[in-house]
């Protein structure tokens, strides 16, 4: 390249000397045409002498300025060749930079180029997953469980610290994850796409575009400052309007996806947009990544309070019947629930308060400005009032659609469809909520994979384990009864929907608590209730935890902390005070 260099720079001088050459010979002519004219004018008899004599002069005039100038510019050319010389030597020195360091790395010179221009997954978190699910592929299946239900079980635990990990988006981490069980066998295409059938992760991507028409549409911002108005002198305080409402209307919504998604993220989101946090402008922790943080733990409560806050509910208390012959009322299901379940609602605003606090937390003069917004707002416009009469109508059928046969997504359909009609929401805006599409397929994905390790046997080997290790252990019924509920409750984390975990463990796990002693009634209600808050685990294991944690405000290892963290004070709340009020209301 240098030699390339310096010859383009020889040939440019050559050219440049040519050049200057000819414009020499132009400059004398230029010069000595006037000159020349002038001295035929004064004396046409000497003009020949006379024109030669000026002719000289001025050429030797030209040939002066012509030789000045090709000194300055043979001056510049050496100086861009010294130039172009010293940028070549930093080049090799910066090269020999480059292998010296690659050499003492053990790294070649060309990988250490390469993985800087390295536009893919990040490397380490990838290793993680791959490494986490070949150890358990490369273990021995144990007695009892099929290899093909062991090696899905490394497939899906490697997927899993993928998803935790994030070398890539949660969607392609869940179909890479898909993929590897599709090309070993495990699961036919049928099998690992069979959840993209299931009515709760559509139901969940509904909502997010339900959601953008609440906020595109204006009326989202409209309530989000009347709540403000009225609550809007603290972050506490909003949250705890948003808690309580959410707590209002879960005994009359059955799908917490629905009431969750589809009603309180949207309204949740606008509120914290209207106060200016938004994960896009870097604000998520002035308020919003407490304030969803929050809803979404205390819909774990409020979804386990009432038979029918959540649609998996009705499944335990018709397993319970057949277990111990006593079929549970929705009267006793809420009273049992109450005390232990308040005490959380009350509680979990102020433990997030202390440990995951808002940024702004008091704002005295927001109800002033919340109502100068709404005055400005002026009457709803036409796409608001569509967009409340689609709104409306969508909750009305999840409250009462399941008289007609209305099912919770037909219902969403039914909304999504109005606002796609009238233009309130196109199906560009659709395609382009990335979110909602990725929420789809990570959990589908994983619906599917955690479906299938209950087929090919291994959540049953799991519970009938579990079932001879406590009998075997001779255990009062209180320490037995301590040790089956943990492992019921933390066993959700290998499951991706509440309704697959009460089907496979709910009757081995009750079944295990008679016959150890422990008072049936209270046993299926504990049982009945963790399994709605066992998914304040993770960020897939309930309805409402996709669509709160695809709204961007709170990174994946934090939530995952939150929720551990809570589940053992909700565990010790149930079951220290829910068991001293169990007592005292007859329950045993």
């Amino acid at each position: 390249r240098e030699r390339g260099d310096l010859f383009a720079t020889g040939l440019s001088d050559r050219v440049l000397a040519i050049s200057t050459t000819k414009m020499a010979a132009m400059l004398t002519h230029a010069a000595s045409a006037p000159v020349a004219t002038a001295a035929r004018a004064i004396n046409p008899k000497s003009t020949v002498r006379g024109s030669v004599s000026t002719a000289s002069l001025s050429t030797n005039a030209a040939a002066s300025r012509s030789a000045q100038f090709v000194q300055g510019e043979r001056a510049a050319a050496f100086s861009l060749r010294q130039r172009r010389q010293s940028s070549a030597v930093s080049k090799r020195s910066l090269a020999k930079r480059v292998v010296s360091a690659s050499a003492s790395s053990g790294v070649p010179a060309v990988q250490a180029a390469a993985a800087s221009e390295w536009k893919g997954a990040k490397l380490k978190p990838l290793g993680y997953s791959v490494l986490a699910g070949l150890l358990i592929w490369l273990i021995p299946a144990p007695a009892g469980v099929s290899a093909q239900a062991w090696h899905l079980l490394a497939v899906f635990v490697g997927t899993i610290v993928g998803i935790i990990t994030n070398p890539l988006p949660l969607g392609a981490t869940a179909m890479i994850g898909l993929g590897v069980s599709m090309v070993t066998g495990l699961l036919p295409f049928a099998a690992a796409f069979s959840a993209f059938s299931s009515e709760i992760p559509w139901l969940i991507a509904i909502a997010f575009f339900l959601a953008r028409g609440f906020i595109k549409t204006g009326l989202g911002n409209r309530i989000a400052y009347y709540i403000v108005s009225l609550f809007g002198k603290s972050t506490l305080g909003l949250t705890y309007s948003l808690v309580f409402s959410e707590a209002l209307l879960a005994p009359a919504i059955p799908s917490l996806a629905a009431r969750a998604g589809g009603i309180f993220l949207p309204l949740t989101k606008a509120l914290c947009v209207a106060c200016g946090s938004e994960p896009e402008k870097g604000t998520e922790k002035k308020m919003g990544a407490y304030v969803m943080t929050t809803v979404f733990q205390t819909s774990t409560i409020t979804s386990g309070m009432f038979i029918t806050a959540m649609a998996a509910n009705p499944l335990s208390v018709n397993l319970a019947a057949a277990a111990i012959g006593q079929t549970i009322t929705w009267g006793q299901w809420a009273l049992a629930a109450s005390v232990p379940g308040l005490i959380c609602l009350v509680a979990v605003p102020l433990i997030l308060y202390v440990l995951y606090p808002p940024e702004v937390k008091d704002s005295p003069e927001a109800p002033v400005k919340a109502k100068e917004e709404l005055e400005k707002l002026g009457p709803m416009t036409s796409d608001e009032k569509i967009m409340a009469a689609a709104l409306s109508v969508t909750v009305a059928l999840w409250i009462f659609g399941s008289k007609f046969g209305v099912g919770a997504v037909a219902a969403a359909l039914v909304g999504l469809s109005t606002l796609l009609i009238t233009g309130v929401v196109t199906w560009k805006e659709c395609l382009a909520e990335g979110p909602a599409w990725d929420t789809l397929t990570w959990f589908a994905a994983l619906i599917a994979m955690a479906s299938y390790l209950n087929k090919y046997g291994l959540i049953p080997w799991f519970s009938s384990t579990v079932v001879k290790a406590v009998s075997a252990a001779g255990l009062a019924w209180q320490p037995a009864f301590l040790v089956v509920v943990l492992l019921y409750f933390y066993s959700h984390y290998m499951f991706a929907s509440g309704a697959a975990h009460i089907g496979a463990m709910y009757t081995a796990f009750l079944s295990v608590l008679v016959a150890c002693g422990a008072p049936p009634l209270a046993s299926a209600l504990v049982l009945g209730i963790f399994s709605n808050i066992m998914g304040c685990t993770t960020h897939y294991g309930i309805g409402s935890a996709p669509p709160f944690f695809g709204a961007g405000y709170v990174p994946l290892a934090t939530w995952w902390k939150i929720g551990f963290g809570l589940s053992v004070f909700y565990i010790a709340t149930f079951l220290g005070i829910g068991s001293v009020w169990w007592k005292l209301i007859g329950i045993y």
